[in-house]
């Protein structure tokens, strides 16, 4: 990654060393479907699960400069651990949207609390005295085995209507079923979570409206001031440069081997890595606006293009290269293949998809 000192926090320091662990684990996270203990503890360690958390909980109300470069960083050593280090840092900035007696709950042992996120309303809740009764299945739920609180969506009555809730429960209050065997990002862990008519009292919920809107209490610090949709691609596109650096480093690897580089093959580094310097910048655009913790509609939608053009772009990065590395790079063990695989797996999340960003931009630009 460039040099920015600027941005040389705590956070970005400690990502190189995750990034190296992760990468000595990273064909056991393949082989299991989930990371390691050991890669786990440290992205808590390095600061991932508080980087977002509120000041008042002791978290830092982190940057989003800051969590791009680290998520990119560890990205380089393993996607999966990238997945996981990303969604470990943006869930408890969702969490900081219930209300304070909720938060308090989730971060009463302190702010390293690592807080999973079912995110789709997949679930049904029913009004309750007290608060609500939450049962339903959500799937692909990043690092369930290791969490410590979820949150989940579900849809509640209201009146003649509906509203999308989000519901923030304990460790105790859920299960999770071994669901997950993907072709890529196979070490994420993302199994199904499983509630039965659990009991949430009203302090551990919020609309989804809330944080959809990022209409954050007065005070709040500018992470959390910030609608969805200026910041969500930030979370699966770093990863995503993460894995197109993972594939630079290990067609060098292949190619040290070989003697001097053919031109067809100096073309081939020299385009995927320019793609993935062109994918940093458009990630790093799209956080240093949302820093400031205001952003109009044409910033959102522009950050919504760039998440997803950064994404297509590393993708296309991390393709050059395994066709160009031949079919060394290809093989079951090779880095490279692993790569490709976490890439296209990563960048086909919905979030992602760059024709609904696209659409919405150019309606914007033309409005």
């Amino acid at each position: 990654m460039p040099d920015r000192p600027s941005e040389f926090t705590v956070l970005t320091t400690a990502a190189v060393d995750v990034a190296k662990l992760a990468a000595e684990h990273a064909a056991e996270a393949e082989h299991r479907r989930s990371l390691p203990e050991a890669v786990v503890e440290a992205l808590i360690s390095a600061g991932f699960a508080r980087h977002f958390a509120p000041v008042a909980h002791g978290g830092r109300a982190g940057r989003f400069t800051d969590v791009v470069t680290a998520v990119a960083t560890v990205g380089a050593g393993c996607t999966s651990a990238a997945w996981g280090a990303s969604l470990t840092a943006h869930l408890p900035r969702m969490a900081a949207y219930l209300p304070e007696q909720g938060q308090a709950d989730i971060w009463q042992d302190g702010p390293d609390t690592l807080v999973v996120g079912a995110l789709m309303p997949l679930g049904r809740a029913e009004p309750a005295p007290g608060g609500w009764r939450v049962s339903g299945r959500w799937p692909y739920v990043s690092l369930v085995e290791f969490s410590e609180w979820a949150l989940v969506c579900a849809v509640t009555p209201s009146g003649t209507t509906a509203e999308t809730r989000f519901f923030a429960v304990p460790r105790d209050a859920y299960a999770f079923e071994d669901s997950w065997d993907s072709v890529g990002m196979r070490g994420t862990g993302s199994h199904t979570l499983v509630m039965d008519d659990v009991l949430v009292p009203a302090h551990r919920s919020f609309l989804r409206d809330t944080v959809v809107t990022g209409a954050a209490r007065d005070g709040a610090s500018p992470c959390h001031r910030v609608p969805l949709k200026a910041v969500n691609g930030l979370c699966f596109a770093a990863p995503v440069l993460g894995a197109a650096r993972a594939a630079a480093d290990a067609w060098r690897a292949l190619a040290s081997g070989r003697g001097s580089l053919t031109d067809a093959a100096a073309a081939d580094l020299a385009r995927a890595t320019g793609e993935t310097d062109a994918a940093e910048l458009l990630l790093l655009r799209a956080a240093t606006t949302a820093d400031r913790g205001t952003v109009d509609t044409m910033e959102v939608a522009r950050a919504a293009r760039d998440c997803a053009l950064a994404a297509d772009l590393s993708v296309t990065a991390v393709e050059r290269l395994l066709r160009g590395a031949g079919t060394r790079g290809q093989q079951q063990g090779s880095p490279l293949q692993r790569a490709w695989r976490d890439a296209h797996s990563a960048a086909s999340h919905v979030v992602l998809q760059f024709q609904p960003a696209a659409v919405e931009y150019a309606r914007q630009l033309t409005a």
